[in-house]
């Protein structure tokens, strides 16, 4: 209606003001959720994402704030985004406000120029997995341990059995082929800005004013 009012008043009254339209993407990356646990994932945000680049703008604004969660979110989210962005040809300016890391900051790789507050904390770069480990204590309070599984490995890294080196091993392949895949996300998309620093790619986080001497991000400020 804002938009027929002002086709209809003569071109000297007529606003100039560009209205850009703003998506909030905050809290951790994960499938599922709920009202009680508000999570990122690609059917949480997708609508509020085609809608944004449904509007009648050269570009659209991503507020960022997340300590990152599922690889796999991440990049659906990020791909979403670029899809709209390549199809609907609009710039994407991404914000990021107090973090954004791990998945995170695999989200905000899909600006065409990242902004943040000099004290935002960017990178971590990398994949973890993180458990606890019982074996000691089921044998202190005398609780006996019973896995039944059909095929040998259904039962790795089984936190109430002592760890073996097989199952580490096979789960750092996993998780060099997910960071190798982030990795080449975030050279596809940095290219040239990114500076030649050996901790670049290690997990490690900095604030937004390391971050932009490192090239991950293009410049401090908010979006106001």
């Amino acid at each position: 209606m804002k938009r027929l009012f002002n086709r209809l008043l003569p071109k000297s009254w007529r606003s100039t003001v560009v209205t850009i339209p703003v998506i909030r993407l905050q809290g951790a990356i994960m499938a599922g959720g709920g009202q009680f646990r508000p999570s990122l994932s690609l059917a949480s945000t997708a609508g509020v994402i085609e809608k944004a680049f449904g509007f009648d703008a050269p570009a659209v604004a991503i507020s960022i704030n997340s300590p990152g969660g599922s690889p796999v979110q991440s990049r659906l989210i990020f791909k979403r985004i670029r899809d709209l962005a390549a199809e609907k040809n609009k710039k994407v300016l991404v914000f990021v406000e107090d973090v954004a890391a791990s998945g995170g900051y695999m989200i905000a790789v899909a600006g065409d120029e990242i902004f943040a507050d000099p004290s935002s904390i960017v990178g971590s770069i990398g994949v973890v997995s993180a458990s606890f480990g019982f074996p000691e204590l089921m044998k202190k309070i005398g609780v006996e341990r019973r896995v039944h599984t059909a095929g040998q490995n259904k039962a790795v890294l089984d936190p109430f059995k002592p760890e073996k080196k097989e199952d580490v091993e096979r789960l750092k392949a996993l998780q060099l082929e997910v960071h190798e895949t982030f990795i080449d996300l975030v050279k596809e998309r940095r290219g040239g800005k990114l500076k030649d620093d050996p901790d670049l790619f290690t997990g490690l986080f900095w604030t937004a004013k390391r971050g932009l001497e490192l090239g991950l991000v293009d410049a401090l400020g908010d979006m106001r």
